[in-house]
């Protein structure tokens, strides 16, 4: 098809260079007639120019093309490769030796950081081995579990947004009936911040955090030190039956929507400078 178009294009070429020619001389018989065979070979010559310019364009966008189907190709390729490293990590969470689950757990975090769109789905991940159950005693071999959940809390933390990002992707953290002991998750931004039933010991640090959704620490138990200051809750913040031993600091902090501390008991508050943007039933302990 190429070999005829050129053919077509040169035959062209050659019927306006003497079609060109021949009228000027017809038009001007005593004009000069090298500058009409001059002008006729311009003519023909802007025709050649045109096919050489199609047939550039036509080359660039038939590379495009490949280029793109490339592209997808390779897309493709490393999705393919990234389900697979995602399904084989999930599955070694479940391995007996802790050294297996910590890499299992490094695994997801760093497919979580190269392909965000796995980032929420390995969130819910490690929160959920955080949800299994877990009791603390001294002198247990438990202490190896509880470095690997200490893994998980760090992962956790490690792939949500710094309080400074400015509109960062939002993720939501679901911690129902989890058993959390030094996690920190301080200077983070978060969506829905869910911990029904949690067991928290020993200390825990969620100050300094944007929550952009909404709070749920209910019917938690609180058996150390606890620290809430300097956060922004911009939805519900509800706090309703949770039993806390130990100290609870909420200094500073903005309650934005519907704040609940129904039946909840606490033994030592710090709540200092707090500002609620409706009202709120609070407890003696936090009138004090």
């Amino acid at each position: 098809m190429r070999k005829s178009l050129l053919l077509s294009t040169i035959l062209a070429s050659i019927g306006v260079f003497v079609l060109v020619g021949g009228a000027l001389l017809l038009v001007d018989p005593g004009a000069p007639k090298h500058e009409a065979i001059k002008t006729g070979g311009l003519a023909g010559g802007a025709i050649i120019a045109l096919y050489a310019l199609w047939l550039n364009d036509r080359r660039r966008k038939v590379e495009e093309a490949r280029q793109e189907i490339e592209s997808q190709r390779i897309d493709h390729d490393r999705s393919r490769v990234a389900d697979e490293r995602f399904a084989r990590a999930v599955e070694l969470l479940g391995h007996e030796t802790a050294q297996v689950r910590v890499g299992a757990m490094h695994a997801l975090a760093g497919l979580a950081k190269s392909r965000t769109e796995y980032t929420q789905t390995v969130l819910d991940i490690l929160c959920a081995y955080l949800r299994q159950p877990y009791r603390k005693t001294k002198n247990d071999p438990e202490e190896i579990e509880l470095e690997v959940r200490l893994t998980s809390q760090r992962l956790i933390e490690d792939l949500l947004p710094r309080l400074e990002e400015k509109n960062p992707p939002i993720y939501d953290l679901n911690l129902t009936k989890a058993h959390l002991e030094y996690m920190d998750l301080s200077y983070r931004q978060v969506g829905d911040l869910i911990m029904r039933v949690a067991h928290l010991n020993e200390s825990n640090a969620f100050h300094h955090m944007v929550v952009h959704g909404d709070v749920y620490l209910t019917d938690a138990e609180v058996t150390g030190r606890l620290y809430m200051h300097h956060n922004d809750f911009r939805r519900k913040a509800w706090f309703s039956r949770v039993k806390a031993r130990g100290l609870a600091v909420f200094t500073e902090t903005k309650f934005g929507g519907e704040t609940k501390f129904a039946d909840s008991e606490w033994t030592d508050v710090k709540a200092d400078g707090c500002a609620f943007a409706l009202e709120a039933d609070l407890p003696d302990a936090w009138r004090n």
